[in-house]
């Protein structure tokens, strides 16, 4: 008897020490994981209303007096710096015998330096240089507006331009973003600037189903066909105030010394306290 007992007592120690006892307390029950959040919508870029009797809306530069209806102050030292990739619709034999319309170097600087910028593109740039459309419309720190498709003037006597006939102005508009989407251009704003900058009223109503804002400047760099970096970087540096938007080329051929002048403005302003903003944010104020 006692030795059954024991072996009783050993083999129900050997069976608790397998599972056998006490059953364990049940696993909590977790919450189902929360579904992942939707990516909030891209911002909208904005625009201005149209202007008289639906006319496409101008603007120049943020106003210098007054707080917009964003809240900040006019006088915040912000600038704008747009870059025009000119290109006429007929220089494609120009192209092919090596003259370069693009200025990589010129976008390679601005990312090193970080200046968030606008590029003005036309339609017929987008199509010679597509691998160079497509990088600058992906990287966030560019925007893409509208240049035309092909650079021609949007009213008579514009520095010697061939002229777009009125009808087929809003038409050449959408000939290029047309272009940009073929290309892969990311990051289109609903920007355009008038080739020369060059507009009247009957312009300005024949755009209105575009349904653009005209973009143009209140500094002038005078980096087309300049050969003198420094006079450039002097004329951008003197006319700059708060809120300015300033035009420039992106066009080696036609804007050989911008690169170099940029090596002095963007120092500079920033020295002096400027930050550097694309025109999108200027509009919005």
């Amino acid at each position: 008897m006692t030795t059954l007992t024991v072996a009783g007592v050993l083999l129900g120690g050997a069976l608790a020490g397998c599972g056998g006892g006490t059953p364990p307390p049940p696993a909590p029950v977790l919450p189902p994981p929360a579904a992942a959040a939707s990516p909030a919508p891209p911002k909208k870029p904005p625009t201005m209303a149209p202007g008289p009797a639906g006319r496409t809306p101008v603007f120049e530069r943020r106003p210098a007096t007054g707080t917009p209806a964003g809240g900040s102050p006019s006088d915040e030292k912000v600038v704008a710096l747009s870059f025009d990739a000119d290109m006429t619709a007929d220089q494609g034999p120009r192209a092919k015998a090596g003259e370069r319309f693009d200025n990589p170097e010129l976008i390679a600087l601005l990312r090193r330096l970080k200046v968030p910028s606008t590029v003005f593109m036309t339609g017929r740039w987008a199509e010679e240089y597509p691998a160079q459309a497509k990088d600058i419309g992906a990287d966030d720190l560019f925007e893409v507006a509208n240049h035309s498709y092909s650079h021609y003037a949007f009213t008579a006597d514009c520095y010697g331009l061939p002229v777009v006939a009125k009808e087929t102005m809003a038409r050449d508009v959408e000939r290029a973003f047309a272009a940009f989407r073929e290309a892969g251009v990311r990051n289109v704003v609903p920007y355009f600037r008038f080739p020369g900058g060059c507009y009247d009223d009957a312009a300005l109503r024949a755009l209105a189903p575009a349904n653009v804002t005209a973009v143009q400047w209140d500094v002038v760099s005078g980096d087309a066909f300049a050969t003198d970096a420094g006079a450039v970087a002097r004329q951008v540096l003197d006319g700059v105030r708060p809120g300015s938007l300033v035009v420039l080329h992106c066009t080696r051929s036609a804007a050989p010394v911008t690169g170099d002048a940029m090596g002095r403005i963007v120092p500079e302003l920033r020295k002096r306290g400027y930050r550097f903003v694309k025109v999108s944010e200027l509009i919005e104020g």
